[in-house]
């Protein structure tokens, strides 16, 4: 476990955190993905941060199977927000490259998603929203390794 300061509903609060980081190739990034899925219940956000071709969509694709979606499941870079039928909840990917300040993010109206019970999102680029996000269940940071590009550092940070 590990203290950390995280903002909720604009008040930095203390919080319990998991934290694990690892290397893991490609095959093995999806297969935490899939596990990643199968332990979330909703009301659940997960927020992916890392470069661009880090990683995050595929880490989302296979949190989806994790959570029994069976569509395919695709990079909503330009509709930004994707729905999907889980076992048991309703799975929101959204991808906030294209927005430029969290007033965007607010127009799109997560927190009321948000707010719903049944409801796992899943958010790429969740800097783009800024404090509006309030605090992940799963935050994820993903990142290139300098001498193989067919690996990735995955930073798994849980809520208590």
């Amino acid at each position: 476990m590990a203290d950390a300061v995280v903002a909720v509903g604009g008040n930095s609060v203390a919080a319990d955190l998991r934290v694990r980081t690892q290397r893991l190739s490609l095959a093995a990034l999806e297969a935490r993905g899939v596990e990643i899925g199968a332990s979330l219940t909703a009301p659940a956000l997960v927020t992916l941060a890392g470069d661009l071709g880090a990683g995050k969509t595929t880490l989302v694709q296979a949190i989806c199977r994790g959570l029994g979606v069976t569509s395919p499941v695709t990079s909503p870079t330009f509709a930004l927000i994707h729905e999907y039928a889980g076992t048991g909840a309703r799975v929101v990917h959204c991808d906030l490259y294209r927005l430029g300040t969290p007033r965007d993010v607010a127009a799109l109206g997560l927190d009321e998603m948000l707010a719903e019970r049944d409801v796992i999102m899943l958010v790429e680029w969740p800097e783009r929203a800024g404090a509006a996000l309030g605090a992940p269940t799963l935050a994820v940071s993903l990142g290139h390794v300098a001498d193989d590009a067919t690996v990735r550092e995955c930073t798994e940070s849980w809520a208590a």
